[in-house]
């Protein structure tokens, strides 16, 4: 049988464990007064005392394991754009904490405090058909299971744009987390592990576990007649070379708010035709030539494709 301990079995491994036990203590801690775990995750993060990795253990460490959250997953029936009404609704219902887990293709995991407008920024649109996992439990002190189950299903009617009919076992005062106020226990982390050899123990470097940022969608309107295997295979030359010169960078396709992953299906369609917008945004922790690469795909979406086709078909490009 595998000793599922090899992990402990050296001083970076234990190291590296005792560190995440007490962020999870910590944590712990933060929600015991009332804090979202969400607000607390996202803080962390900002601010380098976590990394991306710890993120899914902790959820369930501490909402699932030990304070025993309803959880609900749910692939969307609509495509959410606005999260402006959910803000307001939610932010009123200081009696429990949701938590939703939305993970995106290309940033990863995003973990959504609805009430907080910050933690929606880059998200939207959530579109149709994909999955999210949502976590209900109480703000303070206990409510019982059949009230947070309903506080389950009042969130999804919510996120769908419909009404609910009675927020009274939820509304309350909510504590928000203030960035500028005093920073909650998880720095408390960083102090030196147990166990050493005389040599100091790394800290995580700053802003290492930061999430993604996605930039808002920027249009390229087609000027070509039609959006043709030509335009694609441009597109995919400007794409791969800025790709080549940010590594880290990641080029998100839009078309009708659905997220294209092959842009060979823009052509396949055959409805893009011209004057038609394509979207198209930009994930990663140091965003630059945006507006460089929207010059590129404009020309890569019109009649003057071919200088984007110059070379061989694996090499690319360099324009950035």
């Amino acid at each position: 049988m595998e000793n599922t301990l090899n992990l402990l079995s050296r001083r970076a491994g234990f190291n590296t464990a005792l560190r995440h036990f007490k962020s999870v203590n910590a944590f712990a801690q933060d929600v015991g007064e009332g804090y979202n775990l969400a607000d607390v995750l996202n803080e962390a993060l900002e601010h380098g005392t976590l990394h991306r990795y710890q993120v899914r253990a902790i959820l369930n460490a501490l909402l699932v394991d030990k304070l025993g959250y309803v959880t609900r997953s749910h692939n969307l029936e609509a495509t959410v754009d606005d999260a402006q009404p959910i803000m307001e609704t939610v932010s009123k219902w200081g009696k429990v904490h949701v938590v939703l887990c939305y993970y995106h293709p290309q940033a990863g995991l995003y973990v959504i405090n609805p009430a907080n407008p910050a933690h929606w920024d880059g998200v939207l649109p959530l579109v149709r058909d994909e999955y999210f996992l949502m976590l209900v439990g109480p703000a303070s002190g206990s409510l019982d299971h059949t009230t947070l189950e309903r506080a389950a299903d009042d969130v999804l009617k919510v996120v769908y744009g419909k009404s609910v009919k009675d927020e009274s076992a939820y509304r309350g005062s909510r504590r928000v987390l203030k960035p500028a106020a005093a920073v909650p226990s998880f720095d408390e982390t960083q102090s030196t592990p147990a166990l050493s050899s005389g040599v100091a123990v790394e800290a995580p470097a700053q802003r290492a576990g930061s999430r993604k940022r996605i930039t808002p969608k920027y249009s390229v309107v087609v000027t070509n007649e039609l959006f043709h295997n030509g335009n694609v295979e441009a597109w995919k030359k400007v794409i791969a070379s800025y790709q080549a010169k940010y590594p880290g960078l990641d080029v998100l396709i839009w078309y009708e708010n659905e997220r294209i992953n092959d842009i060979n299906s823009l052509f396949k369609w055959g409805k893009v035709k011209h004057g038609v917008p394509i979207m198209f945004s930009v994930a990663g922790d140091e965003i630059k030539d945006v507006r460089k690469l929207q010059r590129y795909l404009y020309e890569g979406a019109s009649p003057r494709f071919e200088a984007f086709l110059k070379g061989g078909y694996d090499q690319v490009l360099d324009l950035f």
